[in-house]
């Protein structure tokens, strides 16, 4: 008699902690599918950023040529000037 009794009372209390852990399952399911949500917005972020860097390199590069040629530019019409200063004094 003793031994059925514990046999209902272990049958209940398996069927009650199976029941809680389809809950708690399901619990897990929903945080890990929310992660998933949230690692993907995070990688589009990321992706936005890595783009905009890329499209502001190409920029400062860009900027840099243009720098360099108009300082070559001065430094020619500087010495086209000299020039013809140094030129002008001769005479």
């Amino acid at each position: 008699m003793k031994a059925i009794k514990l046999a209902v009372i272990l049958a209940a209390a398996s069927l009650a902690v199976g029941c809680a852990s389809k809950g708690d399952l399901a619990n897990l399911q929903t945080q890990v599918d929310g992660l998933k949500a949230e690692t993907a917005s995070i990688k589009s972020t990321a992706d936005e950023a890595l783009a905009a860097a890329q499209a502001a390199e190409s920029k400062a590069a860009s900027a840099d040529a243009s720098a360099r040629r108009a300082a070559a530019a001065a430094e020619e019409t500087n010495s086209k000037l000299d020039r013809l200063f140094k030129k002008h004094q001769l005479k």
